[in-house]
């Protein structure tokens, strides 16, 4: 039979009246005559497919190809395909969510808890991602130490041959090698934790002592370069000061250290230009900085807890600030000294614990100390009177007890003698003012006794022409018992009437010796 006509038999002439008529009727449609072969054929299909898709969504150009493309040869023409692939992108997302879930419960902690009977393995999900971890695999972490196993309370765990104590070798190795986990995060172990090591107990005791050893010495070295003043350095914040004042033109610049001590460290310094019209800096000066470290002021507290001055601000809670109430004790101190007209450095600024005064000496060389330098016997003689001079006014016009008063705190300059280190000098009704100015005593009359001085006074009579107190003991220990007696009666006196009165009696005011 001929195809083409059969497919033109139902237009050889008109159907039944009631063929037309009835509403059920398949509707009059001119179709394109085309062959039996042209209607098999697959690319007619995918062209009449397409032509559907362009009249149903005529804006859709084109497919954008979404995350759930895994390949070019996948075939996306089929519906049930699509939801398959969205239904796997969704539950790789679910799976994802579950894990993070997990790992944020369990934390830590010893008892996980296990979502794994919640998860959607999909059986369509055949691609895995290689970045990714198969589920299992978290079971067991290679790089994880093991556990060691814990020895029963009697002490050993098997039977006859077989039996293990707590000391065995193996045991303890493993178990030594799990405890490297609790040295400090600074001290590496390096990948044997999840070996199969066995440190003996010797080897480890080793390590864990270096370790404790390393932390120790991290912390002092943060704590020495954050809170401490070193040997001829300065910390950042001491640093910062210092910058600021050369900022402003205070200084002009900072040379470098010329004196170290167990408090301070002295760098010298060119003057800049003045701030204000009354104060005038120096071409050259000296640099006080205290060390803020509290070894060195841990003894030293007896001179400012019990100064009137200071007692009220003073406070045994925090040691701190006792480091910027000595600096600000040895510019009110050098104030005094300077007012009375003792030779001494002049106090330019103080800012917290540095300390900006008067270079004594010239071109960056400082002056000698008494100690340092050689004299002749005039000069000895004249250096005597001069410090004589000064214990006595310093006493009488200051209020003053040096406190330190040696030949390692006093320089020698232009002829004449200055005094430095007044940081710890305290007023005569210090409860230790006494006992402070008979050491001072002492520590000269010693110094120029031994200088050949033959008019120098005993510490006794020195004492007694300082002060002028009369006391008349024969020996030294008699002497040092009545200065504590009155020390005693001062300090009752202060406490009972709230006024830091002297109560020393006195036959009149010495004589002031004069050179």
């Amino acid at each position: 039979m001929d195809p083409v006509g059969v497919a033109a038999a139902p237009d050889a002439g008109p159907g039944p009246a009631w063929q037309s008529k009835c509403p059920w009727g398949a509707p009059n449609t001119t179709s394109m005559s085309c062959s039996l072969a042209d209607v098999m054929s697959e690319q007619l299909a995918k062209e009449l497919q397409l032509e559907e898709e362009n009249a149903a969504f005529p804006e859709v150009v084109a497919v954008a190809e979404g995350p759930f493309i895994t390949g070019e040869n996948v075939d996306t023409s089929s519906d049930l395909m699509l939801a398959q692939m969205l239904q796997m992108e969704f539950d790789r997302e679910y799976d994802a969510q579950l894990r993070r879930e997990e790992k944020k419960i369990n934390g830590d902690s010893k008892v996980s808890i296990s979502f794994e009977n919640y998860r959607k393995v999909h059986p369509y999900d055949s691609d895995s991602s290689e970045d990714e971890v198969d589920w299992q695999d978290t079971r067991h972490d290679p790089y994880r130490a093991d556990k060691p196993t814990t020895t029963p309370r009697r002490g050993f765990i098997g039977k006859g041959k077989d039996i293990t104590t707590k000391h065995d070798e193996v045991v303890c190795g493993r178990k030594n090698t799990a405890r490297m986990e609790n040295f400090a995060p600074e001290f590496q172990v390096g990948d044997g934790i999840g070996m199969d090591l066995k440190l003996s107990n010797q080897v480890f005791n080793a390590l864990k002592q270096h370790a404790y050893s390393e932390e120790r010495r991290s912390a002092r070295l943060h704590e020495k370069k954050e809170h401490s003043t070193a040997e001829k350095a300065v910390d950042p914040k001491t640093r910062l000061l210092l910058y600021k004042m050369v900022n402003a033109g205070m200084l002009e610049t900072i040379t470098g250290c010329i004196s170290t001590g167990k408090e301070s460290v002295v760098f010298h310094a060119y003057g800049g230009k003045s701030t204000t019209e009354d104060k005038v800096i120096p071409p050259e000066c000296a640099i006080k900085v205290f060390k803020t470290t509290l070894n060195e002021f841990k003894n030293r507290d007896k001179y400012i807890k019990d100064d009137y001055r200071f007692k009220d601000r003073f406070s045994k809670l925090n040691p701190r600030k006792i480091i910027r109430m000595w600096a600000e004790k040895e510019m009110h101190n050098l104030t005094r000294m300077q007012t009375a007209g003792i030779p001494c450095p002049q106090v330019v600024i103080l800012k917290k614990h540095v300390l900006v005064m008067s270079f004594i000496g010239q071109d960056q060389v400082p002056a000698p100390k008494l100690k340092d330098v050689t004299l002749s016997s005039e000069d000895m003689k004249k250096a005597y009177y001069q410090i004589l001079n000064m214990m006595q006014r310093l006493y009488k016009e200051c209020n003053l007890v040096h406190a330190d008063l040696s030949e390692y705190n006093m320089l020698w300059h232009d002829g004449k003698v200055w005094l430095i280190d007044v940081s710890q000098s305290v007023e005569p009704t210090h409860p230790h003012g006494l006992e402070f100015l008979f050491r001072d005593c002492r520590n000269v009359s010693q110094f120029f006794q031994k200088g050949g001085v033959a008019e120098a006074l005993n510490e006794r009579e020195l004492f007694n022409a300082v002060s002028g107190l009369n006391i008349t003991a024969d020996n030294e220990v008699d002497f040092q018992a009545e200065i504590e007696a009155l020390e005693k009666m001062n300090e009752d006196h202060v406490q009972n009437h709230g006024k830091k009165l002297s109560m020393f009696s006195s036959d009149g005011d010495p004589p002031i010796y004069d050179e």
